[in-house]
């Protein structure tokens, strides 16, 4: 059952027009407790037609079963804190423009898709040379590829419907072309594919559909014989490609309060952070997380449609209402090099200072006129530095909190990536959903992205205490899925049962998303292979480019390079290093390599020559990093083993310096 593909256009509002809008369900919470969290109501809602009113209905009625009645009971929180929001926007008293998120037309939505990913030049004008694209097609999986030509057809037959005069290349050429480049390289030989654990998975030979991409060795398999542990998310091997070598598993029911302790297992090269890449290969990293997603859900029988929000006229200052990417230029003027709006910054710490132990912290709302007598005197004295944070009180901090996720301009999960994120609770099993939450997370902007971080963060540190607070994961994930997926809930044609499980399906994301914060931000070891591969086919394009023109020079520069290259053989002796640190007193060390030998004992024996003011160094303040070769620039954890790295990138240097801010 997938309720996101019943709409033909939807509405994204950031506030409703009235407050005649009533909410799908009504807080049975008392009568006597205070239940508004601002003046404004400050939220998205997706409508099929911008006039659809749902009646106000009561949690009880949603089912004639006790089992079901049991569920509502259990979301006492999401329903409350639904109602508080409600009651929140009839108390406003300005509006904002709405966004409008319109469905594309037939072939318009894999259009933007394959620019997203990359692939623009597989139609349109360029469509006639798609040689560019066919490193990049190399290094996809079946699952990807499949993904890919699937959008390339609907785009081709779209195009041919509107008389498209350019040419239109029949996506099985395409994929012809990549095959055979990967087959023989222009010099006769083989080409090479970068040795990854991924490559060397064998298994099973599927068949596969007429006109499926036919790549043995980037079409990694599951060993039959050693199946993964459940603990275990297997980051060497593409997502979709273990979901279509498992058998089908029935959709995870029961309880969320027990969730598996995923773990993930250690990779001798290294593990991949977000943030550990260079720019130009995580914008790679991007198309290939948003092919991986698409194979993921075609895999699974999940429909995975993207938005656009028409540009609007939004706030360009001030505090609340104001896009993200807004905000923080007027931060970074302050404070350059801020990446967390600094209102969000300060509400957070206010929020501490008054204590984790407080109970009903999130849930409780703080008073309504209050509020917005904060918001008022926070927009015209936050940047002067005169606002009084110590007058605000802790229950405020948090409904001020919620109101500026809310009152985002467009959701902090993007206009995007909004539904996808909603389609998760779809997925079979949970750990197809955590593998779709990690590309999820990869694919947001960098904005947006570093927000949800510290988000998540100052949410588990409330469930930390969750002793005295009362407040634990359930209960959070239930308080904080209406103020990020407010549209899911509200403004739906659907019954009542629909409506509740949308409800507990974004509160089900809401507690996946807090419990494996720190699994989301990892770059999967196969795409990053990916990126190594892509980087090497480009590398040979570029070789084969220039040998043309320097081909009169050949043989005089072939034999200075030579002389270089054994000069440098001669002073690296094989099995061993050179790392370079231009900001330390010792700026170059030669260090052999031992099966044992990690990232940090690197690090260590630099640290050890420091003296001085340089002894201050930790090793949180600098790190070694992979540059070139394969890769443009990575940041190693302490735990990456140098002798596997090295093997596996020969030609990189290896730099300590500070990380990039």
């Amino acid at each position: 059952m997938n309720w996101l593909s019943s709409s033909s256009e939807v509405v994204l509002t950031a506030y409703h027009p009235s407050g005649k809008d009533q909410v799908v369900g009504e807080s049975h919470a008392k009568g006597g407790d205070e239940a508004t969290s601002s003046h404004r109501y400050g939220q998205y809602t997706m409508n099929q037609e911008s006039s659809t009113k749902v009646k106000e209905r009561l949690p009880f009625d949603r089912s004639g079963s006790q089992d079901s009645l049991d569920e509502v009971l259990s979301m006492e929180d999401y329903w409350t804190e639904l109602e508080n929001i409600k009651k929140s926007h009839e108390n406003r008293q300005d509006g904002q423009e709405a966004v409008v998120v319109k469905e594309p037309d037939e072939g318009e939505l894999e259009e933007e898709w394959l620019k997203e990913a990359g692939l623009s030049n597989l139609f349109g004008e360029s469509a006639d040379d798609p040689q560019d694209s066919i490193a990049f097609l190399s290094t996809l999986t079946r699952t990807q590829a499949a993904a890919v030509q699937k959008r390339v057809e609907t785009v081709s037959q779209t195009l041919r419907k509107k008389n498209k005069q350019h040419h239109i290349p029949d996506v099985r050429d395409i994929f012809a072309q990549q095959r055979e480049a990967r087959e023989k390289s222009p010099d006769g030989s083989e080409s090479q594919s970068i040795g990854t654990n991924e490559n060397k998975c064998q298994g099973k030979e599927d068949q596969t559909s007429s006109g499926a991409v036919e790549n043995k060795e980037l079409i990694p398999q599951v060993p039959e014989d050693t199946p993964a542990s459940e603990t275990d998310i297997n980051l060497e091997v593409s997502f979709a490609e273990q979901a279509v070598s498992k058998e089908r598993m029935p959709k995870s029911r029961g309880n969320d309060a027990s969730l598996p302790s995923f773990r993930l297992p250690k990779d001798k090269t290294g593990t991949t952070k977000i943030g550990d890449l260079a720019p130009q290969d995580m914008k790679k990293v991007c198309h290939l997380a948003l092919i991986e997603l698409t194979a993921l859900y075609d895999v699974l029988g999940v429909e995975l449609k993207q938005q656009k929000a028409v540009k609007i006229k939004t706030k360009d200052s001030g505090l609340f209402g104001v896009p993200l990417t807004m905000l923080l230029e007027q931060d970074q003027r302050k404070v350059p090099g801020t990446r967390i709006p600094l209102i969000f910054q300060n509400l957070i710490s206010r929020i501490e200072e008054g204590g984790l132990e407080t109970e009903g912290l999130l849930r409780i709302p703080g008073a309504a006129m209050r509020i917005k007598n904060l918001c008022q005197e926070l927009e015209t004295k936050f940047y002067e530095g005169t606002f009084n944070w110590e007058s605000v009180k802790q229950h405020d901090a948090a409904s001020l909190l919620k109101l500026f996720l809310r009152e985002l301009p467009q959701p902090l999960l993007s206009v995007e990536y909004l539904k996808a994120f909603q389609a998760v609770q779809n997925l079979p099993a949970k750990k197809e959903q955590l593998q779709a939450l990690n590309l999820l997370v990869i694919l947001l902007p960098d904005a947006n992205r570093d927000t949800l971080k510290a988000l998540l963060e100052f949410l588990q540190r409330v469930i930390d205490n969750k002793e005295k607070n009362k407040m634990t994961v359930v209960n959070v994930a239930m308080v904080m899925a209406p103020n990020l997926f407010m549209c899911h809930t509200l403004g739906l044609k659907s019954s009542d049962q629909r409506e509740f499980e949308m409800a507990a399906g974004t509160a089900s994301v809401m507690h996946l998303l807090i419990k494996y914060q720190k699994l989301l931000w990892t770059i999967p070891k196969f795409i990053v292979n990916q990126v190594r591969k892509q980087n090497t086919e480009n590398q040979k394009k570029e070789r084969r480019a220039m040998k043309k023109l320097l081909k009169k020079m050949a043989y005089d520069r072939e034999k200075h390079e030579k002389q270089e290259k054994a000069a440098n053989d001669a002073d690296v002796p094989q099995g061993v290093i050179r790392v370079q640190a231009p900001h330390l007193s010792k700026v170059s060390m030669a260090i052999q390599l031992t099966e044992e030998l990690k990232a940090s004992d690197v690090l260590a024996r630099f640290l050890s020559q420091e003296s001085g003011v340089a002894q201050t160094l930790k090793k949180g303040d600098i790190f070694l990093y992979e540059i070139g070769g394969n890769i443009g620039e990575r940041c190693l954890d302490d735990d990456t083993y140098m002798m596997d790295l090295h093997q596996l990138n020969p030609n990189a240097e290896w730099v300590i310096k500070s990380k990039r801010r």
